[in-house]
């Protein structure tokens, strides 16, 4: 993959449509029949050409192109260009900090004052995160609270954005006797080494905009890096972490001028309301889609990183690809309304390289679209030739980090 890069190291993006309707292809008519075919049998379906964008490209070769420089409803493609905008404001390693802190007095046990949490805006802030948050405040020597659980906003956990509830949470993880089966099953596989946390609050949960005057901070918690969360919200296309990150990246408009700009593409191109594609007036040219995979895999490189470090692939994943039928190897990033249904990624081929293709859908078929779609890279990829070896164009270092791993947590004061 980084020799291909290293090629076509002047080129991150999609050139002008003007430049590339002159390229020869060995495999342009084979390519071009099949997208007719699917054109017409999606019409025939009743869902028109004109509600349809496909834009298939290979390095600087325009294969495919059907609507291609036509913003159309894109769904949680959208996604991509959070993770673009995101990841160039921040570094792929950045991670994000949550400060465990006490009041009054620590003996025998008991905490005669508040614990105190001071968020970080971390936005995969789980069950796992607070299980292990327990543990090392009961190899701290605390086991109950006397006083409240103070929260500092701003803190998320399980992706609910009111700070209120995510307090309930947080208070409700740290007492195992009181374990739902719901956190009792996120305690099972990864934490199975851990004991169970019983930290008990006699107090209530209290949301206060400025840090206690007297609070002692005991603990840090250091989140999954960026690149992981950032994978994450892609494999299970979470609305509620790509809204949050989208905001960090200066929110809506900025992503999209981002994007625009990194894609190499008209801002018409891409229009959005959020960072999430909830919503049919988020808008993404099949053309800017692939140019924002291609920027995107130049940003990655940069650092040693890969697509594979931030999309869903294909025979790897659950998730989003868990029940598609695509083949080994590829990267991909979906997209569903009730009306919408998209498909974007890139596709590892034996004689051209890493493929991009982009399929934007549109009508009340969702199923059917996606049924569709994967046939359409099944061709493409048997028609181009598929790589020897699925996925290893597409580095990707091992041992990704863990949920609720007690070695992001770090002790800061013992009393």
């Amino acid at each position: 993959m980084l020799e291909l890069l290293a090629a076509v190291a002047g080129y991150w993006g999609p050139p002008p449509l003007e430049a590339l309707k002159a390229v020869i292809f060995p495999y342009h008519a084979a390519l071009h029949q099949y997208r007719d075919r699917y054109l017409q049998t999606l019409a025939q379906e009743g869902f028109p050409p004109s509600q349809q964008g496909i834009w298939i490209q290979s390095a600087q070769q325009l294969l495919v192109n059907h609507q291609g420089d036509r913003p159309l409803a894109a769904a949680s493609v959208t996604k991509i260009a959070t993770s673009l905008a995101v990841l160039d404001k921040y570094p792929f390693d950045h991670q994000f900090l949550t400060r465990i802190g006490t009041t009054g007095r620590l003996q025998n046990g008991v905490l005669r004052g508040d614990l105190v949490l001071i968020g970080g805006s971390d936005p995969l802030f789980v069950w796992e995160e607070a299980i292990a948050l327990g543990n090392a405040l009961n190899r701290l020597g605390i086991r109950q609270v006397q006083g409240n659980l103070v929260i500092v906003p701003p803190f998320m956990m399980n992706f609910y954005p009111e700070p209120q509830i995510s307090a309930e949470l947080f208070k409700l993880a740290l007492d195992h006797r009181r374990w739902t089966p719901e956190i009792a099953a996120a305690y099972g596989q990864p934490l199975k080494e851990q004991p169970r946390p019983q930290v008990s609050i006699a107090g209530g949960t209290r949301l206060q905009s400025t840090i206690p005057a007297n609070v002692t901070i005991r603990l840090e918690h250091r989140s999954l890096p960026l690149g992981e969360i950032v994978r994450q919200m892609n494999i299970y296309s979470n609305n509620g972490i790509a809204e949050l990150l989208a905001e960090m990246a200066g929110g809506a408009a900025t992503v999209a001028q981002v994007a625009a700009r990194k894609a190499n593409v008209p801002a018409a191109e891409i229009q959005l309301i959020n960072g999430s594609g909830l919503g049919e007036e988020n808008r993404i040219s099949p053309r800017a889609a692939c140019g924002m995979l291609f920027a995107l895999q130049q940003e990655l490189a940069a650092n040693n990183h890969s697509l594979a470090d931030v999309l869903p692939m294909a025979g790897r994943d659950g998730g989003t690809v868990e029940h598609r039928q695509l083949p080994a190897g590829t990267l991909v990033k979906t997209g569903s309304l009730w009306n919408v249904s998209a498909l974007v990624g890139v596709l590892p081929t034996a004689q051209y390289g890493t493929v991009c293709f982009a399929l934007l859908n549109g009508g009340s078929n969702l199923e059917g679209f996606r049924r569709a779609q994967d046939r359409y890279v099944q061709h493409l990829s048997q028609t181009l030739q598929p790589s020897q070896l699925p996925g290893a164009e597409f580095h990707s270092p091992a041992g990704a980090p863990r949920f609720g791993d007690p070695q992001r947590i770090q002790v800061v004061t013992v009393q």
